[in-house]
């Protein structure tokens, strides 16, 4: 219905009279008001450039968590080592949790459970749809982390060298050397410095060991103690008994002999069993090529590496570095070992970096590092780098795991739980859509194209974000993204909640809708920062499924903003110029005569006083 017959009679004056009200300040822009579509068209290019990144990502859906999509569930056991039979306890447990957390999730939200079950028990779960293999890895290699000095190294299946020592000899013949990272080049008894490789995920990696000081010291005159003295000799054919092993050098050699590391099952058990005070075999991959190695006790434990970072250097050509700081105790012992393979030739002159029995680099020593800082510099990619410094920091657990068991978790029940979840969601949106209809009748078209455009929104980044942090889509995330349709309906009622109280102080549309935006968005903004906030605690206070909801929260909440300043503002602008909600039609939601509106206010001039004939 439109305005009544008296009002409407003249309304051309007040309607102008309050446009000048509306009007904007000088200065302030007016391009919300008189250039609308230009927002509509920038959140339309921006769900269009979103959507076309989605499905050329691959992934057109999101990634569901293991709740819901199933996936690997690992359970490892704390082991008493000999000699600490107190190390199982509540400090040793939750350190090993946030080690394992760390290396399994790493950046992002990938929804992977690390947490303890009784006293001594890790249940790591997986979800469906991330790489479970890789994931198992990162768990199992999450064991003791060694340096021990090369003492001998070939290229697994190559010619056993003639008449070979456990120690090698400080100068190795060309005959007994062996390939540098399997490029061709050998190396030989010349004191020039030689090159070996190392290998970070399967990519070969030409390292070098150097000191972190620009100009390092090469004599060695940091002070030993016995433990880095007793491990480091690596000169002049010492035999593995003599280092400290229980069994005699033609023990070591014939397994040294026997392994062929490009068989997994003989990788498996090379080296297992191994005390850190004995002469051991291993294996480690140089990108293609698998190697073997015959490594001397225990130089420093990994627990001695007080923080290990990859970074870029800018001012030299190196590139990526791994740059590591040792405590006082490990820089003693580096300080020695290292002095000690500075004066050998390749491969005595290298020191290998031991992960679960398995050598992940072997970056050779130029000269004696002490200071307790050292960088393994070379051809590292971020990646390479990134990976070798994780080790480096998390590797080393202050307990030994097993894995016990590991299950698959039927996604059944998580099938029927989404489908449940779902149907929520569906009667949710379709009661909330009810009521917007039966209340606000045509505004409920704006409020229903928002809540289109909010889930398209929530819907394209939750796809874009699993591969890109590898969020996963759990239950109570999408609990949180059934909330976040009544935080997104609350703004739109705020916002004609505002439009409508000015249409009932007589004003027409257009600056009706201009004067109800600045309260509106003050009210919208203040909500919306509550909600934000709450996830953002919730999401860091808390572990596992719980984060997933307070992620989902946040970001809906976050969608909810820019909907309501792209979106429901222009369009309602828009709007407010059709005859059919200018006009007050009465299934606009918008009828003066339903709200009870005020008529429109008019001037006219006071009529003057009749004067009295007698006064004249």
């Amino acid at each position: 219905m439109s305005w009544p017959s008296a009002c409407r009679s003249g309304a051309g004056r007040p309607e102008r009279e309050y446009e000048k009200v509306a009007a904007p300040k000088k200065g302030r822009s007016a391009s919300a008001q008189s250039k609308p579509g230009r927002s509509l068209v920038l959140i339309l290019i921006a769900i269009a450039a979103l959507t076309g990144g989605m499905f050329a990502s691959g992934h057109p859906t999101p990634r569901l968590g293991i709740d819901l999509a199933g996936g690997t569930s690992i359970t490892l056991t704390a082991i008493n080592e000999p000699g600490q039979p107190n190390a199982i306890n509540k400090t040793n447990m939750d350190t090993a949790v946030d080690i394992m957390n760390r290396r399994v999730n790493g950046l992002g939200v990938s929804e992977a459970e690390v947490q303890t079950q009784g006293d001594r028990n890790i249940i790591v779960n997986i979800p469906r749809g991330m790489n479970s293999k890789e994931a198992r890895e990162q768990v199992g290699t999450t064991a003791k982390l060694y340096f021990r000095p090369v003492l001998q190294r070939e290229e697994s299946g190559a010619a056993t060298p003639a008449n070979p020592s456990a120690g090698g000899s400080a100068k190795p013949s060309a005959s007994s050397s062996a390939k540098a990272g399997g490029t061709g080049k050998q190396t030989s008894g010349s004191t020039a410095t030689p090159t070996a490789s190392a290998t970070t995920q399967g990519r070969p990696v030409t390292d070098a060991l150097k000191a972190g000081s620009p100009t390092p010291s090469a004599t060695g005159s940091a002070t030993p103690s016995a433990t880095g003295s007793a491990s480091a000799k690596a000169s002049a054919s010492p035999s593995p008994s003599a280092s400290g092993g229980s069994g005699d050098a033609g023990k070591i050699q014939a397994q040294y002999a026997a392994l062929d590391c490009s068989k997994p099952e003989q990788r498996a058990t090379a080296g297992k069993g191994a005390k850190p005070g004995e002469t051991t075999v291993a294996c480690g991959k140089d990108g293609n090529v698998w190697n073997k190695f015959i490594l001397g006790p225990v130089a420093v434990d990994g627990t001695e590496v007080k923080k290990a970072q990859a970074v870029f250097d800018t001012q030299g050509a190196a590139g990526w570095q791994v740059q590591m700081t040792f405590d006082s105790s490990g820089s003693k012992k580096f300080a020695d070992v290292t002095s000690r393979l500075s004066k050998n030739n390749s491969p005595q002159n290298e020191f290998a970096i031991v992960l679960d029995d398995e050598v992940v680099s072997h970056p050779y020593v130029r000269t004696a590092i002490t200071g307790g800082n050292a960088e393994i510099s070379g051809s590292f990619t971020q990646t390479e780098a990134q990976s070798l410094s994780n080790m480096l920091s998390y590797g080393a657990l202050p307990l030994t795991f097993k894995e016990s068991s590991v299950t698959t978790v039927t996604a059944a029940l998580g099938g029927e739980q989404l489908q449940a979840g779902l149907i929520a969601g569906a009667i949710g949106l379709a009661l909330v859509v009810i009521y917007l209809v039966a209340y606000y009748r045509g505004l409920s078209l704006v409020a229903v194209a928002s809540l289109l455009v909010s889930a398209t929104l929530t819907y394209v980044i939750m796809a874009l974000l699993g591969p890109t942090i590898h969020f996963a889509l759990n239950l109570p995330a999408v609990c949180g993204a059934i909330v976040a349709i009544g935080i997104t309906a609350d703004s739109f009622i705020v916002f004609f909640e505002r439009i409508r109280d000015e249409i009932r102080e007589g004003r027409s549309l257009r600056p009706a809708v201009e004067r109800a935006w600045p309260r509106a968005r003050r009210t919208i903004l203040v909500s919306d920062f509550v909600s934000f906030l709450a996830a953002a605690v919730l999401f860091i206070v808390t572990v596992g499924k719980v984060q997933g909801f307070a992620f989902t929260l946040g970001l809906t909440t976050v969608l909810d903003v820019v909907v309501v300043f792209l979106f429901t503002k222009p369009l309602m602008t828009i709007l407010a110029r059709r005859t059919f909600f200018a006009s007050g039609h009465s299934w606009s939601g918008l009828d003066p005569k339903r709200l009870g509106a005020k008529p429109p206010l008019r001037r006219t001039r006071r009529p003057s006083a009749p004067v009295d004939p007698k006064e004249a």
